[in-house]
This record gives C-alpha cells, sequence and structure tokens, in this order.
C-alpha cells in the first residue's frame, strides 16, 4: 500500500532529476556593485552610506546639490564619493532610496529615466507625528515601496534597510550593528542581492520576507520601534528567531 506521504516513487524513465532546492543561506557576491544613495546627505541616507564604504563597497551619495552631497561624502570618507541625485542613479547598479516620504513621489518620479533597469532599494517609512508619538500613514499605492514599484514600472524595486538606528549607522566607534534586515521583493535573485549587501555590515543578517505587498506592516513597525526607543533611551532594531 502506498501511503500519500510516502517519497519512493521513482520519476517516470527519461524524465530530467529534479534540481535541488537551492539553500537560502546561499547568497551572491555583491562586492563589485557600485551602490547609489538617494538622500546620502540625510541622516539614515549617511549611515548606511558610511557602513557600506568601510566594508569596502563602491558607494556614491546623491543629493538635489551635487556640491552638497560632495561635501558629505568627503566627511564620511571610506571611498564615497558625492554627485548630483541623476549622477548618482546613472553610475549605480543598485540604488538606495532613502528620502524623506514627503518627498519620495517627486524625487523617484524625476528619476524614472536614470533608475530604468537598475535595482532600486527602497527604505522609506511613511510616518506622522503628533503629541502621542510616531505613527504609520498608509499611502494610496499601500506601502513607500509599493509607490516605488508603481513610479518605476522599468526598475526593479525592492524594500529594506527600515529598522536600523541613524545614530548607530554613523558612529565610528560601533563596530557592528546588531541587526536583521527584513527584505521583500518579488524576484528571489533581487531579494538575494539585497540580502548580500546587509551581510557586508558586521553584524547584520538580510532575512527574505515576502513581496511587496507585505511592505506596508513592516514600513509601519518603525513606529513601534520609536516608541520603544524614546521609552528606554536605546536604539532597538529587529532579531528574528529560528532562521
Amino acid at each position: 500500500m502506498t501511503h500519500a506521504d510516502d517519497s519512493t516513487t521513482a520519476p517516470p524513465a527519461g524524465a530530467p532529476a529534479k534540481a535541488p532546492a537551492k539553500d537560502p543561506r546561499e547568497l551572491p557576491d555583491v562586492s563589485g556593485l557600485v551602490v547609489g544613495v538617494l538622500g546620502g546627505t540625510g541622516d539614515q541616507g549617511r549611515g548606511l552610506a558610511y557602513r557600506l564604504g568601510r566594508a569596502g563597497q563602491q558607494v556614491i551619495i546623491g543629493s538635489r546639490s551635487a556640491e552638497r552631497a560632495r561635501s558629505a561624502a568627503e566627511e564620511l570618507g571610506a571611498g564615497v564619493e558625492g554627485a548630483d541625485n541623476a549622477e548618482c542613479a546613472r553610475r549605480s547598479d543598485v540604488v538606495i532610496v532613502a528620502v524623506p516620504w514627503d518627498g519620495h513621489a517627486g524625487i523617484l518620479e524625476s528619476l524614472r529615466a536614470e533608475l530604468a533597469g537598475k535595482l532600486v532599494v527602497d527604505c522609506v517609512n511613511p510616518l506622522g507625528f503628533d503629541k502621542q508619538g510616531a505613527y504609520a500613514l498608509t499611502p494610496d499605492e499601500g506601502s513607500a515601496a509599493q509607490q516605488a514599484a508603481a513610479l518605476l514600472p522599468d526598475s526593479r524595486v525592492t524594500a529594506a534597510f527600515h529598522h536600523l538606528s541613524a545614530v548607530l549607522l554613523q558612529d565610528p566607534e560601533v563596530e557592528q550593528i546588531d541587526t536583521d534586515v527584513m527584505v521583500l521583493g518579488e524576484v528571489r535573485a533581487d531579494t538575494d542581492i539585497v540580502q548580500a549587501l546587509a551581510a557586508r555590515i558586521p553584524g547584520m543578517r538580510g532575512v527574505f520576507a515576502g513581496r511587496l505587498r507585505n511592505a506596508h506592516q513592516v514600513e509601519s513597525l518603525v513606529a513601534n520601534l520609536i516608541s520603544v526607543n524614546r521609552r528606554y533611551k536605546a536604539h532597538a532594531g529587529l532579531r528574528l528567531t529560528d532562521v
């Protein structure tokens, strides 16, 4: 008698052997990629540029003002370069979007041509603030990442790097950033690249966390982390267990 959970049935004669499942911990070598950071003169963008540059990645930070970007890059060191947003997008293989939420749509729309064919990593958190603290906003598209995907139809949009402390990222005395990075996207090869970039930063680990339709709750969780940090005077991140 054969049971439904038996796995001993041989494949039909002449059928190709099934390829073994890919190990999700096997990630590509991304050391040769150029990473651009739009919003690289802001706290989050500067911190990511500094950490990736310090890890040996070639990094270009972008700003509306090329002069401001070059000045910020000089301050960061670690081989980081500065350019205006359009040049940053053109010269980069992977572009991290770390701009303020209120300028998100406008900046991406203006760079649609330069970002065509690029791997775009959106780390923007749509948040509002009032007397009770931070709270999540819900964009019409569902999330900042989904808005980016709608505005950039010729780009490969992913989402990651939402839950990092800009203070820790920019502190040269901090050797490791002890946190996981939740990575979302539609194509495994793209999310693998982003996970591998996260792993270039000592202490960090990139973990696949679903498709872009799940980005809203990941972006929103930052409001909770802000509350944690205010109460405990901390720079909290995330760790996922049993992965």
